[in-house]
């Protein structure tokens, strides 16, 4: 009876508005634990019917399940933060969202869908990095991560390059794609380009949890929880949760490939 394990089949499903109702459940839920669904209805500023059509797509018969899982879901947290910390320090609030964020991140990622992309991963095929922005100076770490463990890594840095790498993906190589937002116009046309050819063994996107373009033309999603963030209209939003979910896919290939011995 974990929320996070009933919920993970049904987050990909979800729009941006449902996406940030579950934000909302997941950060407050020590708070919402004990409140009735017309108070978190109002402080989620949507009507009773809406949310209640929420805790159902999401997986929950009613709200009186959706209570008793949170509840429960609580209390073993509880529980295991008394046995990790024989105390908890205070700290701000950007530092607990950023952590829980982190969480969230890992306890929804499914590892069905990583052992896939292990298997594929087992070819020993090359690896090509499509990501813009703030993305890139993740995937630039994550480049070096995978080259370091012996896959040959392709990672175009700018509009040129990306235009003429995925032109040279074949048929056994391994496509990733790093968006947030899962929209971004040229990434959209670069899936398009190579879905065409379906000249590649795999391709896989990470992306926010909401509903999104990349995401529904991908093979496989990762989702990962982040706090946008923009200073004097910069995109400052982190991306440690996009490192995470492909550091643990790297572990998870490394577990796979041991247990093969």
């Amino acid at each position: 009876m974990n929320f996070f394990e009933i919920i993970k089949p049904y987050v990909e499903k979800l729009n941006k508005n449902e996406y940030g109702l579950l934000d909302y459940v997941i950060k407050n839920m020590d708070k919402i634990q004990n409140k009735s669904i017309r108070e978190i209805a109002a402080a989620c500023y949507v009507s009773t019917t809406t949310f209640l059509r929420f805790v159902r797509k999401i997986g929950f018969s009613g709200y009186s399940e959706f209570s008793t899982v949170i509840k429960y879901t609580v209390l073993n947290s509880d529980k295991q933060e008394d046995k990790a910390e024989p105390f908890v320090e205070e700290q701000s609030k950007y530092r607990n969202e950023y952590l829980k964020n982190i969480e969230e991140t890992v306890r929804v990622l499914d590892e069905r869908k990583l052992l896939k992309i292990c298997q594929v991963l087992d070819h020993q095929p090359k690896l090509y990095f499509f990501a813009k922005g703030f993305s890139k100076y993740s995937a630039e770490y994550i480049e070096y991560l995978y080259t370091l463990n012996g896959f040959i890594v392709i990672f175009p840095k700018n509009h040129e390059q990306r235009r003429l790498a995925y032109r040279n993906v074949q048929l056994n190589d391994v496509v990733f794609v790093f968006d947030y937002e899962g929209e971004d116009d040229e990434l959209i046309q670069i899936i398009q380009n190579l879905q065409s050819q379906k000249e590649y063994a795999l391709l896989v996107s990470i992306t926010g949890a909401n509903n999104n373009t990349i995401q529904n033309m991908s093979d496989e999603n990762l989702y990962l929880f982040t706090d946008e963030l923009k200073v004097s209209g910069v995109d400052m939003t982190s991306h440690v949760s996009l490192i995470v979910i492909m550091e643990l896919l790297l572990y998870q290939f490394m577990e796979y490939e041991k247990s093969k011995r």
